[in-house]
This record gives structure tokens, sequence and C-alpha cells, in this order.
């Protein structure tokens, strides 16, 4: 039994190694290429979900199913976002129940998610086409599911990042890179809080012109104060975890807060951008919104394959015959991040009128950045004073042990 899965593994190597990107991808041969054939299918969901948006009002009047839109005009474009969003959930939600679990490669469920790439295309159709004859109550329903799963999506991805951003302090703090890193890390930290700083100046240049911009002051002042409130405590003697965790985290939530303010909607006197923006549909417009739809489609393939940040053996050695990264995670994922374009697209809000060629404006979009700013600082401070917790019931425990 063991010859044979050498074997079958050996000769998988053998694949790998001799053929084409082409056998290997018809061979289901190469797990590492079918996540990019993943993202592929989630990048046309999403454009095909701003189709429904912005076009379907118009390429769809003659359907009477979809006619149930409460007399709100841009209804319909928001309940075809919802329904493409619904077929691509489906479709990742039915991969991750078929390959959760797996581990080594040569298993059957290994073939089925590096292979039979016709059939998955079918069920993809199938999947994309199904939501459009289902009952308009079944898809709100779905769209208020969708809040929590966009959120849940939200919560993996800042975890990844500040796994992320300490992964990379530790290799460069430890023994074998510290002399060779400490000039690097002194650089990067420095350049990230310049621009930090930076950041915050242009905002309130930009976001905060006048004193009665009271909101925007506030979210621009708060997040300055929770930069310093990262370097404090991970520059505090009993921490000290360096100068650059809180640097790259200073980063992360500057450019929430200004993703945050820009979603506000035209017609704020302190969002003078946006409002001039809003009358006119230039090529910055599209270009703004096209890297959008990029980012959003390598923020969830990063994430994706990013399953050891979630697992307890990080440091566990691999061997050969495991898989590179986690099947069910990485379709996890993707589900949630079905979820998450659509409440982009339709501003969390299907009853919200979009503008076309526009992504994730308005008050909600606006509050739900500011608290995952929020949230992220508190997961990142947690990360730092936990060990420190746990260290002192630790200690607690042996005390009244002894005694």
């Amino acid at each position: 039994m063991e010859s044979g899965t050498t074997e079958g593994s050996n000769e998988r190597r053998v694949i790998l190694k001799d053929d084409s990107w082409f056998s290997q991808f018809r061979n289901g041969a190469n797990p590492w290429m079918a996540r990019y054939v993943y993202a592929l299918i989630f990048l046309i969901a999403n454009l095909l979900a701003w189709a429904a948006r912005d076009y379907g009002r118009s390429a769809m009047t003659e359907i009477k199913r979809l006619k149930g839109c409460q007399g709100v005009r841009d209804c319909l474009g928001a309940e075809g976002v919802l329904r493409v969003s619904f077929g691509c959930f489906a479709f990742y939600f039915t991969m991750f129940l078929s390959t959760v679990g797996t581990s080594k490669l040569n298993e059957t469920r290994d073939k089925w998610q590096s292979g039979w790439w016709s059939t998955k295309i079918v069920l993809w159709v199938v999947f994309t086409i199904l939501p459009f004859l289902l009952p308009t109550d079944i898809i709100q329903i779905y769209g208020e599911i969708a809040h929590f799963g966009a959120g849940i999506f939200l919560l993996i991805q800042l975890i990844s990042v500040i796994s992320f951003i300490t992964w990379l302090n530790d290799c460069c703090r430890s023994g074998k890179y510290s002399e060779r890193c400490q000039i690097h890390v002194m650089l990067v930290a420095t350049t990230a809080y310049v621009v930090c700083l930076m950041g915050i100046i242009m905002m309130y240049i930009w976001y905060a012109p006048e004193p009665s911009c009271l909101l925007n002051i506030f979210f621009i002042t708060w997040t300055l104060v929770l930069l310093q409130l990262m370097t404090s405590v991970s520059l505090h003697p009993k921490i000290n975890a360096g100068i650059l965790t809180p640097g790259l985290m200073g980063l992360y939530v500057v450019f929430i807060c200004w993703c945050a303010i820009r979603s506000e909607p035209a017609g704020e006197n302190c969002n003078r951008k946006a409002e001039d923006s809003s009358n006119k549909t230039d090529w910055l417009t599209i270009i703004s919104f096209i890297i959008a739809i990029l980012a959003m489609v390598i923020a969830t393939f990063s994430t994706g394959i990013d399953s050891q940040c979630f697992q307890s053996g990080k440091n566990e050695t691999r061997s050969e015959e495991d898989v590179p990264y986690g099947y069910g995670f990485f379709h996890f994922v993707f589900a949630t991040g079905a979820m998450y374009f659509a409440m982009l697209l339709i501003s969390w809000n299907p009853h919200h009128a979009m503008k076309k060629w526009t992504i994730d404006v308005g008050w909600t979009s606006t509050w739900v950045r500011i608290v995952n700013e929020w949230l992220a600082v508190c997961v990142y401070l947690w990360m730092l004073v936990a060990p420190l917790i746990w260290n002192w019931k630790r200690r607690q425990t042996a005390e009244s042990a002894q005694t």
C-alpha cells in the first residue's frame, strides 16, 4: 500500500516537472495552478455582478419575476448582484464541503480540487443561473445573511494580515536574521511611519477642510491615537515587539480610515472629492473601480491560501505528501468573499441607489470600514498582550498549586 502511494506521488512529481501547464491543468496534477483558476472564476463572478447592477435593469426589464423591487429605482440592479453572489457562494460552498479535511495528495478529493474542470465549470454555470429562477423573498433573505458572511470575511482577512505582519517581524528578529535585517527593519519602519503621518495630514487637508467636519476630524484623529497606542504597547519593556509591526499596522489602519472616508456619499461638504466625481464618470473613476475590483479578488485569493495562521501546529514539519494549502479553508474564504463583493457593490444596503462605476459608497460602508479599523487594532493589541496574560495566569496557577 505504501509503495503504491509512493509510486503515485513520484508519478505526480514527474508530471509537475515535465509536463506543460496545459497538461497539468488537463490532468489535474497541479493544485497550485488550480487556485488561479478558482480566482479567475471569482473575478468573472465579480464582473457579472457589476454588469447586473449597472446594466441589469435595462437588460432584464422583461423578466416579470424580478419586478418585486418595492418601487426603488435601482433595486433591480442590487437584486441582480445578490443573485450572482448567491450563485458564486453556492459554488464555492459546495467546493468547501467536498474538499474540507483533505490532507494528503493523490486522494480523491485532491484530484477533485485540481481536476474535473469540465464538470466544475458546468456546475458553476448552473449555480449562476439557478438564483435567477428563485423568488425575490429568498434573495432578500440571502442578502441579510450575506451581511454576516461579509463580516466573517473581513475578520478572516484582518487576522491574516496581522498574522503575516507578526510572522515577518518574528523572522526579522530571529537569531538567524536579526543582524542582517536590523537596518532593513529600521528603514521599513521609518518609511511606514512617514507614510502614515503624510496620509493623516493629507486626510486632514482633503476631508476636514472646515472645523464643522467633526465626524471626519474624529475619524482621522482617532486613527492617529490608535497609531500611537499600538506603538506604545509594542515598545513596552514587557512586550518588546519592536517598531516594525506597529508601523505596518499603522499603514493598514490609515488605509482603512482613508477608504472609510472616501466611502462617504457625495453631497457632503467635507468630502468634496466625492462630490466632484459624482457629477461625471471620467476615466479616473473607471480606473479606480477596476483597481478596486482587482484588489478585492487579490485580497480574497491571498487570504484563501493563508490557512496556516488559523492552525494550531504552524511549526510542524510538512511532508511531500501533504497538500500545499488548506483546500476547505480556501473555498470557505471565497464563499464568504462572494458575500463580501455583493455588499461592496450594493454598499451593504439592497435599497441603496448606486451610480455606475462606483463601489462601496454610502454611510453604511463608511461605518463598516471604521469598525473594521477599530477591530483590527483590538485584535493586534490582543495578540501582543495575550502571551503576558497567559503567562501570568500560568504563574498564578503554579503558585496556588504549591501552596
